[in-house]
């Protein structure tokens, strides 16, 4: 089993960011969670807003909390919302259900984490995301 380490996360991080540059993105934030919700890392691009953090976060915490991904959280409130309105109360507000926020799995399937990438559309912020988890080697669900 593949465990999320410090040499996984910053693999991520990097390669998440460098996906953006060469789609020519907007600057972009990345934060990658380990299966507890717990910051491994985090970088921010310059010119990002600084409430990027926080946008992150939500993103991979939702995913993780709900072992989901961004999209099926975001079509799950879209039809549901007094669930996401609920769990949002459980978790003080902190899941923000849009693509971007991506369910990190090791290739066996298990929940090792998740990432969080916004800056850009919602949709673009996964591919980058996917390109970044890709390359260390993980699958992502977004």
């Amino acid at each position: 089993m593949a465990s999320l380490t410090l040499a996984k996360t910053r693999i991520i991080l990097r390669k998440t960011l460098a996906k953006g540059r060469e789609m020519d993105l907007k600057p972009l934030s990345v934060i990658v969670l380990d299966a507890g919700g717990h910051v491994m890392g985090f970088e921010r691009e310059d010119g990002a807003s600084p409430g990027r953090f926080g946008v992150a976060q939500g993103k991979a915490y939702g995913s993780v909390m709900l072992g989901i991904g961004g999209t099926a959280q975001m079509a799950r409130a879209e039809t549901q919302a007094y669930f996401l309105t609920a769990v949002n109360g459980v978790f003080g507000g902190k899941v923000v259900p849009v693509p971007g926020g991506i369910l990190l799995k090791d290739k066996r399937g298990t929940v090792i984490g998740a990432v969080g990438v916004t800056g850009d559309t919602s949709e673009n912020d996964a591919i980058a995301g996917l390109a970044g988890i890709e390359a260390a080697g993980l699958v992502g669900e977004a």
